[in-house]
């Protein structure tokens, strides 16, 4: 009978999570804030888990905190029980038929108009998956991603500089949106300098929408003078909505007040811009079936019923 080291008695699974997102977020605030703990329990429990090896697990080098030799390969070993315990429970799962476990998902804030949809759905066919949703920026998506935290990030502009795996499941087409009344609702190929002398209300610099917006006019030798900076999708269309000025939304986010008749796309040269949406995850990265049977989900299905739900809203009456 095999039994347990004297390491194996005094270690966890959790301090070997905790001590995992400390190594890839590069810091105790940013792991306390993906594991949702407190700072100080994280730091105990690295403490305890550096106590237990009887070695020193990170170090300071100016303002950066790096893993030691011993963590290196503290590291190295966690990695590989989680592999191989994921690949147990999905050799379970595929011997059993069945797709069940936890789905651990981020994504950027304009997403939230699509994805709960689609993720409900999901769940209607597989009610034994347990979700995890995540919506915030795009900064900590990032984060999220570079962590390993997360089964799948969901998108709009995929991050260089880190090799990923990136799935477009989706098109994101970027609309000129106005109140219904504006000066130029009629008028047909709007040139591109015209609409950047309106007021224009935007995101905040790093959205990817914004980013979009930023480098078009660029491209064409035009800057846009921001009348209001917001932070998010949904207050931007509540500022059009007030009549405050024109922006850039992806027309997910816009069905039903297209519908209502509450706001306007206007037609602009060089719009809509076409971007898509991406499912992302580390390259290498082995998705467990639950993630795998989602992505799957997406990427076939996932347009399709978008589309479909497009058709069924209520069209303005003439």
């Amino acid at each position: 009978m095999r039994r347990l080291s004297p390491l194996a008695r005094r270690i966890t699974l959790r301090q070997l999570e905790i001590f995992s997102a400390v190594a890839r977020l590069g810091g105790f605030t940013a792991a306390a804030e993906a594991l949702h703990l407190t700072q100080p329990t994280v730091s105990m429990q690295v403490r305890k888990l550096a106590e237990a090896l009887g070695a020193n697990l990170f170090e300071t080098r100016g303002r950066s905190l790096v893993l030691t030799p011993e963590g290196e390969k503290l590291l190295a070993a966690a990695d590989d029980i989680f592999d191989r315990l994921e690949q147990l429970e999905e050799d379970c799962q595929a011997l059993s038929g069945e797709v069940r476990g936890n789905l651990r998902i981020a994504a950027v804030t304009t997403a939230k108009y699509f994805l709960p949809r689609l993720l409900g759905e999901f769940l209607a066919v597989h009610p034994d998956v347990e979700p995890h949703l995540a919506i915030t920026n795009r900064a900590r998506v990032i984060e999220l991603l570079h962590s390993g935290a997360e089964d799948l990030i969901v998108m709009g502009r995929v991050p260089a500089g880190l090799e990923v795996e990136a799935h477009a499941f989706l098109e994101n087409e970027l609309v000129v949106v106005a109140p219904p009344d504006h000066p130029l609702r009629d008028a047909r190929e709007i040139p591109l300098a015209r609409i950047a002398e309106a007021r224009f209300l935007v995101r905040e610099p790093g959205s990817g929408t914004r980013t979009a917006v930023d480098n078009l006019f660029a491209e064409h030798g035009l800057t846009v003078r921001p009348t209001m900076e917001l932070g998010s999708s949904e207050a931007i269309k509540q500022a059009v909505l007030a009549g405050l000025g024109v922006s850039v939304l992806p027309l997910h986010n816009i069905q039903r007040e297209l519908a209502s008749g509450d706001i306007i796309v206007l037609d602009v040269e060089h719009f809509p811009l076409r971007r898509k949406w991406y499912a992302v995850h580390l390259k290498g990265r082995r998705l467990s079936l639950v993630a795998r049977t989602f992505l799957s989900f997406l990427t076939h299905e996932g347009a399709q019923l978008l589309a479909q739900d497009m058709r069924r809203l209520p069209k303005r009456s003439a």
